[in-house]
């Protein structure tokens, strides 16, 4: 099995900065791609930012404050998230893109999600 978990939520006020970090653990050959994504309430899922063989990929809003690093060795990746917003506010979940064995099919795991909450 697969495990995936975020750390770093909480509550924040406008401006601020927070620092999300993710591991992944379990059964792993190799990780194909890791991102957080996040949701808000009444709103769909959506990708925040990406990070695939060293390319990185952002939402245009939040492209200029956020920062996606990954640690492929230790199977973690962050996220630094600066110049917060209320529109922010969301639960901030990690996905990682997980082959168990050499050559195998890849599956997608995702963790239990941390919230974030920008706010005065």
């Amino acid at each position: 099995q697969v495990q995936v978990a975020e750390s770093g939520g909480g509550l924040v006020q406008p401006g601020g900065s927070l620092r999300l970090s993710c591991v992944a653990s379990g059964s792993i050959f190799s990780i194909n791609r890791m991102g957080w994504y996040r949701q808000a309430p009444g709103n769909e899922r959506e990708l925040v930012a990406s990070v695939f063989s060293g390319s990185t990929n952002y939402a245009e809003s939040v492209k200029g404050r956020f920062t996606i690093s990954r640690d492929i060795a230790k199977n973690t990746v962050s996220l630094q998230m600066n110049m917060l917003n209320p529109e922010d506010t969301a639960i901030y979940y990690c996905n990682a893109a997980v082959s168990r064995i050499w050559n195998g099919p890849i599956y997608t795991y995702w963790g239990q999600g941390t919230q974030v909450t920008v706010s005065s």
